[in-house]
């Protein structure tokens, strides 16, 4: 496993990848709801009850952006219960490895302060939708915070956010590909492919 601490590194490439070019989105332009969709097919397909845990999620994540509930690691958990099916969900007590242990997150007095300073950036005015939208995911997917389900939970904190002011993407699937901590571009490009989805016909 590696040595190498891909939080630290996300957290300089999260300063280095240039936001501000992110494409302005569109609010309600198509009824489609992209998630449910997902849940409703490919989800269903391969786990029915693995859908129902999330499709529960999701509604509470709908329903607490309609309620414009600060973004927090609460917040997250209270999803992360029903994507599990689990009564707690808390925050990791140690070093997360991902893809095959050649990712590492350290675990640091400050990881989960850390953590809840990035998600209140989710609703910087000065940062387009798109953008935020895209940090916050990649935030998630990063700091790991927990034990199980992180990608899960990195796509349904990009739909809250999104949905908090009024933007639901037609299709999700294309945002589930693999994502590197390294790669600045590739974070910038997530906020591109946001911009394309939400003008996709659903």
């Amino acid at each position: 496993m590696t040595t190498t601490d891909s939080l630290s590194t996300w957290l300089r490439v999260r300063h280095e990848t240039d936001w501000h070019h992110a494409p302005t989105l569109r609010r309600n332009l198509t009824a489609r709801d992209g998630f449910r969709a997902w849940c409703e097919g490919p989800v269903r397909q391969r786990d029915p009850a693995r859908a129902k845990r999330l499709h529960l999620a999701y509604t509470r994540a709908r329903a607490d952006a309609a309620r414009r509930a600060p973004l927090d690691f609460a917040l997250l958990a209270a999803w992360q219960r029903e994507v599990l099916g689990e009564t707690e969900a808390p925050f990791r007590e140690n070093d997360a490895y991902a893809k095959a242990g050649r990712e590492r997150y350290a675990r640091t007095p400050r990881t989960q302060s850390d953590f809840a300073a990035c998600l209140r950036e989710a609703t910087d005015p000065e940062v387009a939708l798109a953008a935020r939208a895209a940090r916050a995911y990649l935030d998630v997917a990063f700091f790991h915070p927990f034990a199980d389900g992180n990608a899960r939970a990195a796509l349904l904190t990009l739909t809250h956010v999104l949905a908090r002011e009024d933007v639901i993407l037609p299709e999700v699937g294309p945002l589930q590909t693999t994502r590197y901590p390294d790669d600045p571009a590739g974070a910038a490009d997530l906020a591109t492919l946001i911009g394309v989805l939400n003008r996709r016909r659903g």
